[in-house]
């Protein structure tokens, strides 16, 4: 009886255990539908082959890549810019700036470049694993946000750029990054569509379709869609391509 007793017991608790624990099967939010809303445009260097483009202030930094082509530039959008510097041996790739500190990935050869925000000047170069694709940096947390060309993003120190984390998207072939508040624009590779991220959780909240910004004879000599960077002080973008003879000033709205 004692045994049969303490068995029911058990099972009782058990099963008002269970009950306790709600389990919840509500998909995720379905990301915001977005278009791009063209306010003017700039010229834009069709020689280059960007890789990166970012505002620090009222100057735009751009960075280009090909090996034997790559370089970092610093000016006026839509103007010749006022510094450059060339990066002959590698393959360039994305860019971020902080403060008096620029930053330069490249693709496949494992190297980080820290410069001088003003001169462009080299100071030094830090190895990292893996491929660098896109390159952006959180502002008030200085945190650094790199892409690889995979669904993820990962999480580097602005100072020694060592990795301190990573976020799963679960979206392939994120390249050119651009950090704003809480999220993270990533041009999707290959395509003309822009995500907006959850730094944090990683959740793609927003799908920004930016196709027809070219027309059919400006598109036979340019690349892919890649360059975005935020305006600031405003809720507007400068985005332009690889190989694109123009840049636009933008706005995301909503689908109706």
């Amino acid at each position: 009886m004692r045994t049969l007793m303490t068995t029911s017991l058990l099972l009782a608790a058990t099963l008002g255990g269970c009950a306790a624990a709600p389990v919840s099967d509500a998909a995720p939010p379905v990301p915001e539908k977005l278009k791009v809303q063209v306010l003017s445009t700039l010229p834009h260097d069709p020689a280059a082959f960007t890789q990166g483009l970012e505002f620090s202030g009222e100057t735009l930094y751009e960075g280009t890549g090909l090996v034997g082509r790559s370089s970092m530039r610093a000016g006026p959008a839509g103007a010749a810019p006022s510094v450059k510097a060339d990066l002959p041996d590698l393959f360039g790739e994305g860019i971020t700036v902080l403060g008096p500190t620029a930053w330069q990935i490249t693709w496949k050869d494992g190297v980080a470049i820290e410069r001088d925000a003003k001169t462009l000047a080299e100071r030094r170069r830090v190895n990292y694993t893996g491929e660098g694709w896109g390159l952006c940096h959180r502002e008030g947390t200085g945190q650094l946000v790199m892409s690889d060309g995979s669904s993820k993003l990962t999480f580097r120190d602005p100072v020694t750029f060592a990795p301190t984390g990573s976020v799963e998207t679960g979206r392939d072939q994120l390249n050119e990054l651009e950090c704003v508040g809480d999220s993270v624009y990533a041009n999707v590779w290959e395509t003309d569509r822009i995500l907006r991220i959850d730094a944090t959780t990683g959740r793609v909240t927003g799908e920004i379709d930016a196709s027809g910004l070219l027309d059919a004879s400006e598109r036979t000599s340019a690349d892919v869609l890649n360059g975005i960077a935020a305006v600031p002080g405003t809720s507007e973008f400068v985005i332009t391509g690889k190989l694109w003879p123009k840049m636009f000033r933008v706005k995301f709205a909503p689908i109706s």
